[in-house]
């Protein structure tokens, strides 16, 4: 039975129609990836599923019981709190009686006083009578299962932990749908290897958006498409979904070009001369209004963007010369002893965790820093271009129009001279778009007006920071068509799987701390070509941010939570663990055997056995898990 179903869903924003009576479910222990361009409305649709936001019509209809939670697209820039505060939050006012014993059991540890014992002790009686040492416990055993430091600053921690912490706000609900909106957004690599594994074990139903087509082919089980205001299910995988979707367009191209061939035919006919009209056939003339209103209310696919750089005049053929390059900042050495060589047309990716100096790097290859030790030169007649992943170079109140030239109203693109709107047309933006302020743009249309200003101006080498993040797939695509076409040298920072695979010749890798190695080819062909003591780069190990000068920022993020002794709960929830496991397990061999009888299932209350030998189940591994985080603070 489905956990969740939209029926006959409408929902409209003005004169765009996001969802056109569809129907939607999600049966358990699916994973469910939504898939189409930005601004068809995906997100919009998460939303809808959660219950944030109602649509115009139709009906969500929700079993009984079932629990929806969501990790949020970004990380809150003012969310302050320790990481075991961020996550009780999901449990509501239960949790912040958790919290609040959390902190004063630390108090007394500490600095006992009877005051701070008064308190805790009502904290406790309030935890009691509301039955919430359950709740506690699940937020431990969350904190647990992610490794997460339970006592570190939120806001100290790097940006792949925060959304670690987000994803057990989220999970400690114990949701049996789990919403995602871009949940690789600005994590590094190794984040993401970690979030496709964690993700895969989980007990409950996904339902995601993403743009990272590796993550996608690893994770979905079923693909849902978004396009023009209609759902289409694939039940396949992503690559499955790529080729039978090309043969649903081009059938579809098949059947509007018949259609358009009979509507110009008879479009023909009915304006044929005056005794035509008189012997005309009335049935054949409403057979032509029924294919006229079927023309008007066919919604066309969207043209595709059409990506073009600027080309300048060429470079030098040695465009950067690096010698036993290296640098440190006082609490992180980024690169030691590094040598290359870009030529012209060299396509390079830059990998490495967040933190790990990729930044820095860059600004060293650019001549913006200065080497420690080493040397960096730069070749001759050098044009740069440079795609920042933060959107600094863009003006929140100024028109999106003014956000390309700000001069003129032409543009010389590869010597043929266009006007900036029709430019922007090329990159999807429509003249009523482009005529709005930059910030009432989605983060996808954001990255495509980044591009639209970076490949404006002539240019021969490319600097692109992380230039994939929000851009549909489609967009994707047509970027590495792109960049593989261009005449020029590029230089790319990304945790795009695929996207390096596709486009880059050789990577700049950090496989340790400070030890930066050149490698041919893509991400997949570092993994083949490092040496054995290289082992994949842990998203675990976290450390202070390389790309500031100074500063502890993040350091929180290394600390393990200290062992301490059990406090007085605890120690009474330790001893009665044993009796509690022994019992359950009493409780289930009984349901087994009952199981077993011939006519189990002729018997009339066989469904609450079930039920009940699913509810020990759950409760015996609980108490397990319990057990071990006790067991882990007594030694």
């Amino acid at each position: 039975m489905a956990l969740l179903f939209l029926r006959d869903m409408q929902l409209s924003y003005g004169t765009q129609t996001l969802l056109d009576h569809i129907h939607f479910q999600i049966e358990p222990n699916e994973r469910v990836c939504i898939v189409g361009r930005n601004g068809e409305g995906k997100s919009t649709l998460l939303k809808v599923i959660e219950g944030s936001i109602e649509a115009d019509d139709g009906s969500r209809i929700v079993q009984d019981g079932v629990k929806i939670a969501k990790l949020q697209q970004e990380v809150p820039h003012d969310m302050h709190g320790s990481v075991f505060h961020i996550i009780s939050q999901g449990l509501g006012d239960i949790g912040e009686l958790i919290e609040q014993f959390h902190q004063l059991s630390h108090e007394v540890a500490e600095n006992y006083s009877d005051e701070v014992l008064d308190k805790m002790t009502k904290a406790q009686q309030k935890i009691e009578a509301a039955d919430g040492w359950g709740f506690s416990q699940r937020v431990e055993t969350v904190i647990s299962k992610l490794g997460l430091p339970a006592d570190a600053e939120f806001s100290s921690l790097s940006g792949g932990m925060k959304r670690r912490v987000l994803l057990a706000k989220a999970l400690v609900q114990e949701p049996d749908i789990l919403l995602l909106d871009e949940p690789t957004n600005h994590l590094d690599i190794p984040s993401i290897q970690w979030l496709e594994d964690f993700l895969k074990n989980l007990n409950c139903s996904l339902v995601f958006i993403t743009h990272d087509r590796a993550f996608l082919q690893a994770l979905a089980t079923r693909i849902v498409e978004l396009d023009r205001g209609n759902l289409s299910n694939w039940e396949c995988d992503y690559q499955t979904y790529l080729q039978r979707k090309e043969e649903k367009m081009e059938a579809e191209a098949k059947s509007n070009a018949e259609f358009d061939k009979k509507l110009a035919q008879e479009e023909t006919w009915i304006r044929q001369g005056i005794k035509a009209r008189r012997t005309r056939n009335e049935g054949r003339v409403r057979a032509l209004e029924r294919l006229r209103e079927e023309h008007k209310a066919r919604r066309s696919v969207q043209g595709k963007a059409q990506l073009q750089s600027n080309v300048g005049d060429k470079s030098g053929k040695q465009v950067i010369e690096v010698e036993n390059l290296s640098f440190a900042w006082p609490n992180q050495t980024v690169v030691q002893d590094f040598s290359t060589m870009v030529m012209r047309g060299d396509k390079v990716g830059i990998i490495g965790e967040n933190g790990c100096g990729k930044s820095t790097l860059l600004n060293l290859l650019l001549g913006k820093l200065e080497p420690q030790s080493g040397s960096v030169k730069l070749g001759t007649n050098l044009q740069i271009a440079y795609f920042d992943q933060h959107r600094a170079q863009l003006d929140e109140e100024a028109p999106v129009i003014e956000s390309v030239l700000e001069e003129s109203d032409y543009i010389e693109i590869n010597g043929q001279r266009k006007h900036v709107m029709g430019y922007l047309q090329d990159f999807l933006f429509s003249p009523e778009r482009a005529r709005q302020p930059v910030k009432a743009l989605s983060g996808g249309e954001r990255n495509r007006l980044l591009l639209a200003r970076v490949f404006a101006k002539p240019s021969n080498l490319l600097i692109l920071d992380e230039p994939t993040n929000d851009l549909d797939v489609e967009t994707l695509e047509l970027l590495e068509e792109l960049l593989l076409n261009y005449q020029g040298t590029v230089l790319i920072v990304s945790h795009d799987r695929a996207f390096l695979n596709s486009v880059v010749t050789s990577s700049i890798v950090f496989d340790a701390p400070g030890i930066v190695n050149e490698y041919v080819g893509g991400y997949d062909d570092w993994l083949r070509q490092r040496p054995e003591g290289f082992t994949a780069l842990h998203a675990a190990n976290e450390k202070p941010a390389a790309d500031k000068p100074a500063g502890n920022a993040g350091s929180a993020s290394t600390d393990k939570p200290k062992g301490k002794k059990l406090s007085f709960n605890e120690q009474r929830e330790y001893d009665a663990l044993p009796g509690l496991i022994e019992s359950l397990e009493q409780a289930l061999e009984q349901a087994a055997e009952k199981m077993s009888e011939a006519d189990f299932y002729q018997q009339e209350g066989y469904q609450k056995v079930l039920d009940d030998m699913a509810k020990h189940e759950a409760e015996l591994e609980q108490a397990f898990e319990r057990w071990e985080i006790l067991e882990a603070k007594t030694n």
